[in-house]
């Protein structure tokens, strides 16, 4: 697996607990494979939208999930969820290069720009600071679903989720939804984030390449 990732790769999550919807059993195995994974959660339950106490919430419970999963390092960038808007582009662009560039990752997972504003904003960046210029430019690029906003885009009218790269996560089902289970405010009562949902998901994902379960993404660059 190492081979196809690289040593290390970096994972661009525009909220807390997207990383596991989209790729947590991805990141466990290749965490088992000795592949060092590194985490940016862009955005969170902050004011005005959210009381701070709310942020601390989901940021304990991301720093618990992460273990669960072994991801080797998490960093927060704080800014308000939905006000990613009002942040100059550059300063998105610099918190999400520099990130990159401390890493100098083989692969990097980015969200797909579905329903959420801050998924779609998050993604334009990303792909400016994936871009194939210079020595720090990673060689495989591929974007990730979130359940309850990627499934929610409008087919034809907008980007629609149709994967075609498959990752088999059939021994790493259980460790996804250990860590899913690990943001209780995030899947509280929420149906379409439950753990039936979830596993439902990669159970398609996986009928879908002649796997048990599997998650699915875009392929945007493969420079390997």
């Amino acid at each position: 697996m190492k081979s196809l990732y690289g040593e290390s790769v970096c994972i661009i999550a525009p909220h807390p607990d997207d990383e596991v919807l989209g790729l947590g059993g991805s990141i466990s195995k290749m965490v088992n494979n000795g592949i060092k994974v590194n985490l940016l959660v862009v955005s969170g339950h902050l004011p005005p939208l959210y009381p701070e106490s709310s942020f601390e919430t989901t940021k304990e419970e991301c720093m618990k999930s992460a273990k669960v999963l072994g991801i080797n390092n998490v960093e927060f960038a704080k800014i308000p969820a939905t006000y990613i808007h009002n942040e100059p582009i550059s300063k998105l662009n610099n918190i999400i290069q520099n990130f990159i560039f401390k890493h100098y990752p083989h692969s990097v997972f980015i969200p797909f720009p579905d329903r959420h504003i801050d998924h779609k904003l998050i993604f334009e960046a990303c792909m400016v600071c994936t871009r194939p210029t210079g020595k720090f430019w990673p060689k495989l690029v591929l974007s990730y679903e979130t359940l309850s906003e990627t499934d929610w885009n409008a087919p034809y009218l907008e980007p629609f989720f149709i994967p075609e790269w498959f990752i088999n996560i059939e021994d790493f089902i259980d460790n996804k939804l250990k860590a899913l289970n690990c943001y209780k405010s995030q899947i509280k009562n929420n149906l379409s984030r439950s753990e039936e949902a979830v596993k439902a998901l990669s159970r398609y994902r996986g009928s879908q390449n002649g796997y048990t379960y599997a998650e699915g993404f875009k392929l945007i660059r493969n420079l390997s």
